[in-house]
């Protein structure tokens, strides 16, 4: 019923800079929040930003605050992560989430299939 489409993951340089997309589709009725979070190699997965759509307010894990900038668009059904000043510790594979209420007035909580960012010393 809700599919999220991640782009823009990819291998860069340490101090370079990425821009992940996340694309919200489905029988959705509202959209309440949405949120990347990443999970490196042999580590559990954490939350990595997050933006409340009906106020705007936003909410950083502390590694990122300051170089991460989380947004989305007119719509309100694309979230984006502008990654800059990229460090090694940033590798990780990222995903997006949503969640919000259907059509159907249920809840939903739904996660993208992940995107690889790699960033190289």
């Amino acid at each position: 019923q809700v599919q999220l489409v991640e782009s823009g993951g990819g291998l860069v340089q340490v101090g370079g800079s990425l821009r992940l997309s996340c694309v919200v589709s489905g029988t959705i009725y509202r959209i309440n929040v949405m949120g990347w979070y990443r999970q490196a190699p042999g580590k559990q997965r954490e939350l990595v930003a997050t933006l409340n759509t009906s106020g705007g307010s936003t909410n950083y894990t502390d590694s990122v605050q300051g170089r991460f900038t989380i947004s989305t668009n007119n719509a309100k059904n694309t979230v984006i992560l502008q990654m800059n000043s990229l460090k090694p510790e940033d590798t990780a594979v990222y995903y997006c989430n949503a969640g919000g209420i259907l059509t159907t007035f249920r809840k939903f909580l739904s996660w993208g299939q992940g995107t690889q960012v790699t960033v190289s010393s």
